[in-house]
Parts: structure tokens; sequence; C-alpha cells
């Protein structure tokens, strides 16, 4: 029961507290919105009863927020909206033409902003309403125009507006600078006067604009007409141009076309050509190869043949050297068997020197043998004799051979010391001994042939 009082009364105390945190919170939300002040920026709010510096009892905002004490700070605000101001103001021109004149117009004017001015406007216009304010705008903007149409003639004033209401705003700028206010434009809407001086200007002035329209209009025109003759020219030309490269282009591909196809046949050409110095030199490269198969086999075949030729040859020399051996041993058997018959005969013919005679006695019919071949060698076909006309020329022509014979006999016996009649009759009767012959030998005769 105790436990239960307990939580009872801490749930009222907890009860009590949050009821009191809420009220809390709403009186600071109350006093928090009763002591700050939201600034808007069209507005300037000017917070004041509390010195905020040396000299200076307020402050400024515009825009943002701020905190106000309550009882010692005051907030009062002023607009920076700009403020319509109508303007009329009747006056006489100068220049010297002391022309009564009246200007209407329409100036916008709001305070300013730039904090070295704007406290101008707080002492003058705080807690006043808009109409004081464009009362004072507008009464010191008619005393600018006025001084402004005192210092510029009528024709100034409407054919140079904008020098106008510069002159204007340049007069007032000071005086509004001191009142704390800001002229954002002036528009100057009629200026006009009683005696039409003005129109007659404007007259005057719409002629001649209308003039120089004319002119103008006219110059435009010939300009135009210029411009078009040049347009025509140029399209002339242009066209003419045009055709140019048009030809110009046209040839230029034709003749690149032209071009084109002789490289084409120049390259057929040039492949046709390698082609055909490609297949040369292929059979080239074949003939050489068959050539150095043919040359190989040849080379072996010459090989072959050589070994063949080099067992031929030197089995020919071993055939030739055995026969020259067996010939050899021939002629040493022969030689030595001539030496022993030699040696003999020498013996022999020193034992009997009459051996030696009988010797050549034999040789004798060998050595004329051979001796008569040499002469039987010599023929005799035709003979020219030139006679002198005694006839000895024909018969030494016949007795020719039969002199030579006697001659060669003389020199064998020269030759040999031996009487070769003696020998001759001594031959002759061996031969006589040994043949027999019935027929007598039979006489040659010569018979010289004579010719013209």
């Amino acid at each position: 029961m105790t436990n239960v009082l307990l939580a009872a009364n801490s749930i009222q105390a907890a009860a009590i507290l949050a009821v009191c945190a809420v009220f809390f919170l709403i009186a600071l939300a109350v006093l928090v919105a009763k002591i700050m002040v939201v600034g808007n920026p069209s507005e300037l709010l000017v917070i004041s009863g509390k010195r905020s510096g040396p000299n200076q009892g307020y402050r400024t905002l515009i825009g943002g927020r701020t905190l106000v004490w309550p009882i010692i700070e005051k907030v009062s605000r002023l607009s920076l909206r700009n403020m319509q101001v109508g303007l009329e103001v009747r006056a006489q021109a100068g220049g010297g033409t002391m022309i009564p004149i009246t200007v209407n117009g329409v100036a916008n004017v709001k305070i300013s902003s730039d904090p070295n001015v704007r406290g101008n406007a707080i002492e003058r216009f705080l807690d006043q309403g808009q109409k004081e304010m464009q009362l004072v705008a507008r009464e010191t903007l008619e005393g600018g125009l006025r001084a402004v149409i005192g210092k510029m003639t009528p024709e100034e004033i409407v054919e140079d507006r904008d020098k106008f209401v510069a002159t204007v705003m340049n007069e007032v700028s000071d005086d509004f600078r001191k009142l704390g206010l800001l002229i954002d434009s002036v528009n100057i809407q009629n200026v006009h006067d009683e005696d039409q001086y003005l129109e007659s200007i404007a007259r005057k002035a719409s002629a001649e604009v209308r003039a120089i329209a004319r002119q103008f209009e006219a110059e435009k025109k010939a300009q135009a007409d210029i411009k078009e003759a040049e347009a025509e020219a140029q399209g002339r030309t242009a066209r003419a141009v045009r055709d140019a490269e048009a030809k110009t282009a046209e040839a230029q591909g034709f003749q690149k076309a032209e071009q084109a196809r002789l490289m084409a046949e120049k390259a057929i050409a040039e492949s046709d050509n390698a082609l055909r110095i490609r297949k040369a030199e292929l059979a080239r490269e074949a003939a050489i190869k068959e050539a150095e198969r043919n040359r190989a086999a040849a080379e072996a075949e010459q090989a072959r043949l050589e070994a063949t030729e080099v067992a031929q040859a030197n089995a020919a020399r071993d055939i030739s050297k055995a026969e020259a051996e067996g010939k050899a041993a021939i002629i040493l058997e022969e030689g030595k068997a001539r030496a022993a018959a030699i040696q003999q005969i020498g013996a022999a013919i020193q034992k009997n020197p009459d051996a030696l005679r009988v010797m050549l006695v034999e040789m004798m019919p060998h050595v004329v043998n051979e001796m008569t071949k040499t002469i039987a060698g010599v023929k005799l076909e035709n003979v020219t004799v030139i006679d002198g006309g005694n006839g000895q020329a024909i018969a030494g022509a016949a007795m020719g051979k039969a002199r030579m014979l006697t001659e060669s006999l003389a020199t064998l016996q020269s030759v040999l010391g031996v009487d070769l009649r003696g020998l001759t009759q001594a031959i002759a009767g061996n031969l006589a001994g040994n043949h027999q012959s019935d027929n007598p030998p039979a006489t040659r005769s010569a018979t010289p042939t004579t010719s013209a």
C-alpha cells in the first residue's frame, strides 16, 4: 500500500513538472516573440532607445532579425519602396527666348539604403507618412526643373530629352542626398507652351525629319538598287565561276579517270611484265636446276668414266709394261747374241783379215738394194728438155739415172775403200751360182717428152 502511494505521488509530481515545463516553454516563446523583431528587405528598421555608439541613440536593420528590449527600445519602420511623384512646372525658358513653357512628368523616389545617407532620411521622415515624403520630393524636383528650364532653350528641351533629364537629376542630387532620398528615374511626359512655339518647332523638326526620312529613303533605295545590281552582277559572276568550276571539275574528273585508266593499264602491264619476268626466272631457275642435275649426272658419269679409264689405263700400262719388259728382254738377248756374234766376228777378223772383205761382199747386195730403193723413189713423168740444137740435152736427160747410180757406187767405193768393180764381179758370180735365170734383165729406157 505504501509503495502504491509512493508511486502515485511520483506520477503526480512528474505530471506537475511536465505541466510547468510546458508553461515555461510557452512563456519563453511568447517572450521571444515579443522581444524579437524580423525585418523585410523592402523596409528599414530603426531601433531606438539604447545607445549603440557615440552620439547615436539608434541602430538600423534591413532584413534579418534582432532582439529588442521591451520598454527600453522602440522599433520604427521606414519603407524602401519607390514613391511615384507627379511633376508639373511652368517656367520661362532661357537662352534669351523668355518663352513660358509647361513641363509635365513623373519621378520615382525612394529612401536611400546607403548607410552614409539614410541617417538624413531617418532624421527627417521617421514616424511621418508617405505623403509628407512625396510632397518634399515633388517640391524639390519642381525647383530643380524650374532652374534647368531657365538655363536651356525650348529647342534643347524638346530635341534632347535625355540631356534635359540628366541635367535635372544632377541639379537636385545634392538636395536629395541631404534629404536621404534617392531618385531612381525622371520621365518627362509633355513639354508645351501657350504660344505654340514648340509646336512650330516640332512641325519644323517634323518637316526636317520627313525630309531627312525621304532623303534617307531615297539613299536607301539608291543603295538598294546599287546592291541589287551588284548582287545581280555577283550572281552572274558566281554563275560563270560555278560553270567554269563545273567544267574544270568535269575536265579534271575526265583527266583523273583517264589517268586512272592509264594507271590501271600500266599496273596491268607491269603485272604482266612481272609475271613474264617471274615465269622467265622460274624457267631459268628450273633450267639451272636441270643443268645442275645434268652437270651432277655428267660429273658422276665423268667420275665413273675416269675411274674406268684409270682402271683401263692402269691395265694398259701394266700390259705395255709387260710387253716392253718382254721386248726389252728379247732385245737384251738379241743384243747379247749380237754382241757375242760381233765378238766372234772380231776374233775371226783378227785371225783372218780377209774375212772382213768377205763379210762386206755378203752385205753388198743388201746395200745396193737399199740404194736402188732411193733411186726408185724418183719418178719421171713429163720432162721438158731445152736443147741448144746439138741433141746433147736429150742424151743428158736420158742418162741421168745411170749417172746417179754410177756416182752412188763411186761414193761407196771411196767411203768403204773397196774395189766395187771387183766386188760386183764376185757378187755376180755368187748370184749366178745361187740363182739361175733364163730371162735376161730388162733394160728400162726413159722416153723424154717435150712440151711446147
